[in-house]
């Protein structure tokens, strides 16, 4: 008897913001380190299921490009997918911080683990120019066969070790 469809998350635009920025500056410090322990740490088991070598070698090219995404601890990001719980029981949400001269778009996906929304999956990219959807790179796991892929899915995946289903709150 699960959905078939997304529908808005109850989540007030505190707790936005806090999981945006919270999972956003973690990558942003694994990228600037080298060191994505605390990133991995963060996520769900489904993403942990990603060792910090493997997140490290997902998220190479930005850490190259030494990309800084410092912005999103003072700006307010621009919302374009709103918080929706995906049928598979997923938070997902997408946007932009409409930093000069790029800006930092993003996708992420939670998913809930032990009362909390943990990170599921992370894409993100920086532009010029106006809003768009991130396309580069991302840790995320497949998503449970009954459920389609999400709008807009992020272009690279990485594969859990075994097959998990999430588990509902």
């Amino acid at each position: 008897m699960g959905q078939k469809t997304a529908r808005p998350a109850g989540i007030d635009r505190n707790g936005v913001l806090i999981l945006i920025r919270g999972a956003l500056l973690a990558l942003d410090q694994a990228n600037k380190t080298g060191n994505y322990t605390v990133l991995r740490d963060l996520g769900s088991p489904n993403f942990q299921a990603n060792s910090a070598a493997g997140l490290g070698d997902i998220f190479a090219n930005q850490r190259k490009q030494a990309l800084d995404f410092g912005a999103v601890a003072v700006l307010e990001p621009q919302l374009t997918l709103l918080p929706q719980i995906e049928p598979n029981g997923m938070l997902h949400m997408a946007g932009f911080f409409p930093s000069v001269p790029l800006q930092v778009n993003f996708e992420l996906m939670f998913e809930p683990t032990d009362r909390q929304w943990k990170i599921y999956g992370v894409s993100v990219n920086l532009t010029s120019g106006g809003p768009q959807a991130p396309d580069t790179p991302v840790a995320e796991q497949p998503n449970p066969a009954d459920a389609g892929p999400p709008p807009e899915g992020p272009s690279m995946a990485v594969q859990p070790k075994k097959e998990t289903k999430p588990v509902k709150p």
